[in-house]
């Protein structure tokens, strides 16, 4: 097995200020060609802690992979860490050069200081690696048989250059396994649950096959990864496993692999050349934005009313006065009143309907933050359903959606 770490560089990762969203991307990167990360650490931007986490990586792993530091500030000191690491010097790398110089013009500057010109100046003992969406080139050094990669912080362009010369370099050097990846998509249901659900098949896996539960707000992934010699044989029989699954928690999956389920709604919705409308209370109006993140959909997708306050529940998409006095606008009445008035409203074959508490205040014993009412009203009837969702108002809203999409999915279906 070939071992990857990686190590980011800055102090503004350390301070919380911004994300590491790098080495996750990274890490799915070098685990679809077989590469598995042993360890991925942060440090700051202090010579000495880089040095050290070098060489402790080295003991570990393969492949080093490095982001941050690349920049044109004195702060920026990962290049000439790497210089002293490998005993190396800078020199100036004209290509380098003119693709800043490049860079420049097209943003119509010419303006190229010195400090700019740095970041021409590469270690003498590696193969750059140029970057064609910004201005600092990355590093490739190869030391005792171990890989390291130096790359820039900055996420697209750190992107660009794993996709275009980091990894195929690294299928090159490396043997590594053929791997295989079934992703299969399943929501209203927990973790645990599907577990219990599903434990007799997932036993049976043989033993190069691996199931990962991926949970996230409203719905889990399941990612079946086969590994072994030959991708043409591991496909068929991943292929196989997901199938067998099928039968045993086809009420829970929704779809494969890049799936959504605004995609898979909008698809119905078109192949049945059927329309839809949103009424949304505490969800604010992050139905419609899902439903129309999707390229095309005002081919099906009418429109919204977001219906916050009881005057524009009554007003706008007729909601009786007796039903919020009686029952509450948090109710399986208020929001059956909400989908009927919408789609009768807007004129769609389907409605979506939400109302309720996510808090954190307005709770009640009776009605805790979290309860939730969703409707969805179709040619013939109104399907109602309640959820109770925890505490943690953005988690309730869009776990909300997802329901309420889930439940149109299967309407149309």
């Amino acid at each position: 097995m070939i071992l990857a770490e990686i190590i980011t560089i800055g102090d503004e990762i350390l301070i919380g200020q911004i994300v590491d969203t790098n080495s996750a991307w990274m890490a799915q990167q070098l685990n679809m060609i077989g590469i598995k990360v042993k360890q991925i650490s942060s440090v700051s931007d202090n010579e000495q802690h880089i040095l050290i986490a070098l060489d402790e990586a080295k003991s570990r792993a393969d492949i080093i992979l490095i982001t941050g530091g690349l920049g044109p500030t004195k702060d920026d000191i990962t290049k000439h860490t790497l210089c002293k690491y490998f005993n190396t010097t800078l020199r100036f790398d004209e290509r380098a050069f003119a693709i800043v110089e490049e860079l420049f013009h097209k943003r119509g500057r010419t303006d190229i200081t010195e400090t700019n010109r740095k970041q021409a100046e590469v270690p003498l003992s590696c193969t750059v690696l140029y970057n064609t969406a910004g201005t600092a080139p990355g590093m490739w050094f190869e030391k005792d048989g171990k890989v390291f990669v130096s790359m820039p912080g900055v996420p697209f362009e750190m992107k660009k250059m794993m996709e275009l010369d980091v990894i195929p370099r690294l299928k090159e050097k490396f043997k590594t396994p053929a791997i295989v990846h079934k992703t299969i998509l399943t929501q209203g249901i927990g973790e645990s649950f599907l577990s219990d659900m599903i434990e007799t098949w997932e036993d049976a896996l043989p033993a190069y096959m691996k199931l990962a539960y991926l949970p996230q707000a409203g719905m889990l992934r399941l990612r079946i990864t086969a590994m072994g010699d030959d991708k043409n044989k591991l496909q068929p029989e991943v292929e196989e496993q997901a199938k067998n699954l099928l039968p045993i928690i086809a009420e829970y999956i929704f779809g494969y692999e890049d799936d959504t389920l605004e995609k898979l709604v909008g698809n119905l919705l078109r192949k049945n050349k059927q329309t839809l409308s949103t009424a949304e209370s505490f969800t604010g109006g992050y139905i419609s934005h899902k439903i129309t993140s999707v390229p095309g959909s005002s081919d099906y997708y009418i429109g919204s009313v977001v219906a916050y306050d009881h005057r524009i529940k009554t007003g706008m998409l007729g909601v009786g006065e007796e039903s919020l006095k009686k029952y509450g606008a948090v109710s399986e009445e208020t929001v059956r009143e909400m989908a009927l008035g919408v789609q009768r409203k807007f004129k769609t074959d389907y409605s979506i309907a939400t109302t309720g508490i996510a808090g954190p205040s307005g709770g009640s014993a009776e009605k805790p933050v979290g309860t939730v009412w969703i409707g969805i009203a179709t040619p013939q009837t109104v399907i109602t359903r309640k959820y109770q969702l925890g505490s943690d108002r953005a988690r309730i809203i869009v776990e909300s959606s997802l329901y309420a999409l889930n439940m149109l999915r299967k309407a149309l279906n």
